[in-house]
């Protein structure tokens, strides 16, 4: 038994030190436009379609964004960072302001019954900012400006998290405050008394199984979008809750 614990210690170990070679974030600045919902205060940017609920609890803030259907890419985006800039508009742009840095946990859905404002409807690439971050780069009368944003790294504190609901015979897992590429493609799960299992993605960054996982120790596999993967040994051990997050020791 000794030696069977152990070399599941090694092999994590070994899952630890791969990472598969990817693209990488793509540095070059691509064309948008920005809108914003909400008011300071940021109660309507609360919850949203990545699942990520209370995102001053779960570390995001005010920094967040909404995604257009060309990038929000059915909840494969959420998570991602993303820094914008105001161009090409000196009526409204805020001269002299830094760049912005959001996180994608929302989705700005299309309107197909309006001729014009249609900003969110494909193919067009848009973001719906907080108020917060809008008027960051840009006088909140704008209503819209042209941005320039690019894909940059996500700078999270602490391990990645794990928040567990469902019931006995179905686990759903949101994935959250993920590093580097922030967005999560793939998970797998393992608990003590099974062999590896690939999870579905359910919604935003919601993944789901199908089994009795309840009293067993639960470990994770993780890949994000610039094809890296991180193993997470024994998260949750076997007297986990439903309703609780446990956080991993290590992050991307």
């Amino acid at each position: 038994m000794a030696m069977f614990h152990s070399l599941i210690s090694f092999a994590f170990f070994m899952l630890l030190l791969i990472q598969a070679m990817g693209g990488g974030i793509d540095p070059n600045w691509y064309d948008a436009r920005a809108t914003f919902y909400g008011d300071a205060s940021g109660a309507a940017t609360m919850q949203g379609a990545c699942g990520y609920g209370d995102l001053f609890k779960q570390g995001y803030g005010l920094a967040t964004t909404a995604l257009s259907s060309a990038l929000f890419n059915n909840g494969f985006t959420c998570g991602a960072c993303f820094q914008l800039m105001c161009v090409n508009d000196p009526q409204w742009c805020i001269k002299g302001a830094n760049p912005i840095t959001v996180t994608a946990t929302n989705f700005c859905p299309p309107d197909y019954s309006k001729p014009t404002d249609i900003w969110c409807n494909p193919p067009q690439k848009h973001f719906d900012l907080s108020y917060k971050m809008f008027t960051s780069i840009a006088y909140y009368k704008a209503g819209v400006i042209p941005v320039k944003y690019r894909r940059v790294p996500c700078s999270k504190s602490g391990g990645v998290r794990f928040e567990l609901k469902g019931n006995p015979n179905f686990l759903l897992v949101l994935v959250y405050n993920v590093a580097d590429a922030g967005d999560v493609t793939h998970v797998s799960i393992r608990g003590s008394k099974t062999g590896w299992i690939s999870m579905s993605h359910n919604w935003g960054q919601n993944w789901d199984a199908h089994g009795q996982f309840v009293g067993q120790s639960l470990s994770f596999l993780i890949t994000i979008s610039d094809g890296k993967t991180l193993g997470f040994p024994f998260v949750a051990h076997s007297n986990w809750q439903f309703g609780q997050t446990y956080e991993g020791h290590q992050n991307f």
